[in-house]
């Protein structure tokens, strides 16, 4: 499943209220949308894809339906989401903005930005955001779930997935793990997030 896909898949019967964090002027509970997969767009391009709090990302789409107003928001699964700025729709539904990190955002999850119409519900969800530090390190909870030829493959707790290099002697398929390591936007392995673990230990 694509990454896009399975971030949506994530959210799929979710309802509104649960996934709303500082969102101004509206009573969640009088709306009560629930997020289907198929009703929501993916937010084509965030740039970058990684960085520490405060990193101000540039996010861009051309496929979002019309609406009287769009605000983008950012959030974690389970977390809910907090909105930061109103974009601007261009004639063909476009929308281009930049938004910065919030400075609080924990490192041990990734994020992902969300677009949201007039009424906060959504219609847009970008690719995970990956949080790190300033050094560029990141912390997971999760689990090995392959290990052939070499290739590692850590699914975390939210159900995203990175390969694993390094440090990876010891680890096993299925043993709950915290990993912590380097953020790479791809591996030897697979094209896609990479953790270059310095340490891991047993997780609960």
């Amino acid at each position: 499943m694509p990454p896009s896909s399975r971030v949506l898949s994530l959210f799929a019967g979710v309802p509104l209220a649960a996934l709303l964090v500082g969102a101004p002027d509206i009573d969640a509970q009088a709306h009560p949308t629930s997020v289907a997969p198929e009703e929501i767009r993916h937010i084509q391009s965030i740039s970058p894809q990684s960085g520490p709090p405060g990193t101000l990302v540039s996010i861009s789409t051309m496929n979002l339906p019309y609406e009287a107003r769009v605000h983008v928001g950012v959030g974690a699964m389970g977390q809910g989401f907090e909105a930061l700025a109103e974009a601007q729709q261009g004639r063909l539904g476009e929308i281009a903005v930049r938004v910065r990190v919030p400075e609080e955002t924990p490192e041990d999850r990734p994020i992902v930005f969300i677009a949201f119409n007039a009424i906060f519900a959504p219609i847009g969800m970008s690719d995970p955001f990956h949080v790190t530090d300033e050094e560029g390190k990141l912390r997971r909870r999760g689990e090995v779930v392959s290990k052939e030829d070499g290739c590692v493959l850590f699914r975390d707790q939210d159900g995203y997935e990175y390969e694993l290099t390094g440090e990876t002697d010891g680890l096993d398929i299925g043993q709950p793990v915290r990993v912590e390591g380097f953020f790479f936007n791809t591996g030897p392995c697979f094209d896609g997030p990479t953790i270059g673990v310095s340490a891991f230990r047993p997780s609960e």
